[in-house]
């Protein structure tokens, strides 16, 4: 059942209950199923490995898509390649977007991203270089992640200079004349600690950016490796910027628009076009509420691949679901890093391994 229409309908991406979501998520998880099933042969034959009974329902685990092309249309339709990241010795993912889905992405990240930030295009920082946005038709994920982001915001500023180093000059010009509006700060975690808040801390100079949203994904892993956690990382941004709202988001290009965002109790939330399921890594069974296994998470966007259903390689936790304290309904999760020896595959942890000592 092609049914994304109805889903974009609704006003609100956290407004439906759990049997509201499933009578319309179940059937478009199923429709891609089939579709895949039938329109790409290497996710046929992936499936028909997994499950010899001639079931089209299977979670694809996430590192295949840098073993395997997987995409469900023609050549000529692909308007658009996004790539995971990876150092020079890795081999990236590939991800392939019709029109169709690449517009479908973008709707949908819209309405997350507008409950969050409102409606209204705001003036943006982006905590990074301005050329690590390059080919327009091969994104890196950091790339197309500021790309995607950069739809929100307006007068548009880099906070970095190409060698990665504090462009205070172009902050503070940018502060004179947004003086008085609400900023959006957009950049990939590692990122945003490294360059952006420790060059702060280091400079001894601190930013007055208290009418300031934060959002950030990505590069945990490499901040855990140096005891940073999610309540330090927002102490600092309080601290050095005056930040108060700071709003982590967990996704993949593997599902590009399908992103979790944390909520003001600090949670990740699903929302009405995604879902999310906890399996235990050794049988892959599920597991209860409040139990750790490895995150499998499902999508009812994507069309010109098989990415509708993915098995991870991060570990977390269901919360609870439709109860949560700040109001959204939908599952809500935590992120706890890597599954032991996994790929590192980090938006920011590219970087980071080239240029940490």
């Amino acid at each position: 059942m092609d049914n994304l229409e109805e889903f974009y309908s609704l006003s609100s991406p956290y407004e439906l209950s759990k049997k509201e979501k499933m009578s319309l998520l179940n059937p478009r998880l199923n429709f891609l199923d089939s579709f895949h099933y039938t329109n790409c042969k290497s996710y046929k034959d992936v499936v028909d490995s997994i499950s010899p009974s001639g079931g089209n329902s299977v979670l694809l685990p996430v590192k295949l898509f840098k073993d395997y092309t997987l995409k469900s249309i023609k050549d000529e339709s692909v308007v658009k390649t996004l790539t995971s990241s990876g150092t020079t010795s890795q081999i990236v993912s590939k991800i392939y977007l019709d029109r169709e889905t690449s517009t479908a992405q973008t709707k949908v990240l819209v309405k997350i991203m507008q409950h969050f930030l409102g409606k209204k295009r705001l003036p943006m920082l982006i905590i990074d270089h301005p050329n690590v946005v390059k080919d327009r038709l091969s994104f890196s994920a950091r790339g197309a992640g500021i790309l995607g982001l950069s739809t929100f915001g307006r007068n548009h500023t880099y906070a970095l200079d190409d060698d990665m180093n504090i462009n205070f000059n172009a902050i503070m010009t940018f502060m004179e004349r947004n003086r008085g509006e609400k900023i959006f700060l957009f950049g990939f975690t590692f990122m945003v600690w490294k360059y952006f808040l420790q060059a702060l801390a280091d400079s001894n100079r601190k930013i007055d950016l208290r009418n300031a949203i934060l959002i950030h994904s990505g590069g945990w892993k490499k901040l855990q490796d140096i005891a940073v956690d999610n309540v330090t990382f927002k102490k600092s941004a309080k601290e050095l910027a005056g930040i108060d709202s700071v709003h982590n988001f967990y996704g993949m290009v593997e599902q590009v628009g399908s992103i979790f965002v944390e909520c003001s109790e600090g949670y990740l939330h699903t929302s009405i076009y995604s879902d999310i399921e906890i399996l235990n890594i050794r049988n892959m069974e599920l597991v209860p509420f409040g139990k750790d296994g490895v995150i499998a998470v499902h999508s009812a966007l994507p069309s010109s691949y098989p990415g509708h259903r993915l098995l991870t390689e991060d570990l977390g936790t269901i919360v609870g679901e439709d109860d949560c304290k700040c109001g959204l309904k939908g599952k809500y999760f935590l992120v706890h890093g890597r599954v032991a020896k996994a790929e590192v595959r980090g938006c920011s942890d590219t970087h980071a391994s080239e240029v940490s000592k």
